[in-house]
């Protein structure tokens, strides 16, 4: 009798009567004596209400599972840090990145530009003068350059620290260590790719050169190969017909993106973002030095899918003018 005050709203004038009589005497035999009719009638009335109210009651919704938030991923494609070029566009980044905190950020590689091992132009005037310990030093300010941000944010706010997964996969020009010390010997244990750029010390995974990386199932690495000989993908479609899912690779100036759709549906994204550089680069002349630079934000990461919007450095300079390296 409990739920009588819900079956009131689908009863009768007849059927509120019994209701009233059956909460007034305490059953249906007393209800139905008081008012003069059969009990049956009174106990199949009721019967008959009941069933009407759960027909037409509404239905409690199933529990819908929230949907899960993805993660906020920063790509800082190709540094290529080498002596005498200004850093100031780094510690920008690194102030976007305090400011917009994303989960984890990866560096795509050839973070060091590592000039002074290039098989490229040796033996060429430009070679002149190069120093591997000059090398090593320009890659360590550029990298305090894009860190110190994020150390002086933490250092001044000690309940509010800002500490993302940081993920390094390592380039062709980090590479140029581990061939050098392969090509001569004697180097080995003097030179090395972990001693002497101390990537790990800052705070970095370390991955091998070409060794792929996958977060969130999305797949990064400084480049894909393609091909019987492994060479990188020439485009970000070949990239994409080539692995079949969510890409992220440097190597290549410039950006590239594209997106397809799975058998069921889900959006994925092939992507070459490789410049994120101010410096020009002789061997590329004047107009192949005249491609897009900047990075990349990966917004809603999850299930191998993502929203991308890359950043120039246009956009990070006139945004954070103000900012200049320590």
């Amino acid at each position: 009798m409990n739920d009588f005050a819900e079956l009131r709203t689908w009863a009768t004038v007849r059927q509120l009567e019994y209701i009233e009589a059956i909460e007034k005497y305490g059953s249906c035999t007393k209800a139905a004596k008081a008012l003069g009719v059969n009990k049956d009638s009174v106990a199949g009335s009721i019967r008959s209400l009941r069933a009407f109210a759960a027909k037409n009651a509404p239905k409690t919704p199933e529990p819908v599972s929230p949907i899960r938030k993805g993660i906020k991923i920063l790509v800082l494609p190709d540094v290529q840090a080498k002596p005498g070029v200004n850093f100031d566009y780094l510690a920008r980044i690194g102030q976007y990145a305090v400011d917009k905190r994303p989960d984890v950020i990866v560096c795509i590689g050839d973070f060091a530009d590592m000039p002074s091992l290039s098989s490229y132009d040796k033996g060429k005037k430009s070679f002149e003068g190069r120093r591997f310990k000059l090398d090593i030093e320009a890659a360590k300010d550029a990298m305090c350059a894009f860190l110190t941000p994020m150390w002086n944010h933490n250092k001044a706010h000690p309940k509010d620290q800002f500490k993302p997964r940081m993920v390094m996969t390592l380039g062709n020009h980090e590479d140029r260590i581990s061939r050098v010390v392969n090509e001569d010997p004697k180097l080995h244990g003097l030179i090395s790719i972990e001693g002497s750029l101390e990537y790990h010390v800052d705070g970095w995974e370390v991955y091998d050169f070409l060794k792929v990386v996958e977060i969130e199932g999305i797949a990064f690495s400084h480049y894909f190969q393609t091909g019987v000989m492994g060479r990188p993908a020439s485009s970000a479609q070949a990239q994409l017909n080539k692995k079949h899912q969510s890409c992220v690779a440097g190597h290549q100036q410039g950006l590239q993106m594209v997106c397809s759709n799975t058998a069921s549906g889900s959006l994925i994204w092939s992507v070459i973002i490789g410049s994120c550089y101010e410096h020009e680069e002789q061997y590329m002349g004047p107009q192949g030095n005249a491609h897009w630079r900047g990075f990349l934000m990966m917004h809603d990461c999850r299930d191998g899918t993502y929203d991308p919007m890359p950043v120039s450095l246009n956009y990070v300079n006139q945004r954070y003018a103000h900012i200049r390296a320590e």
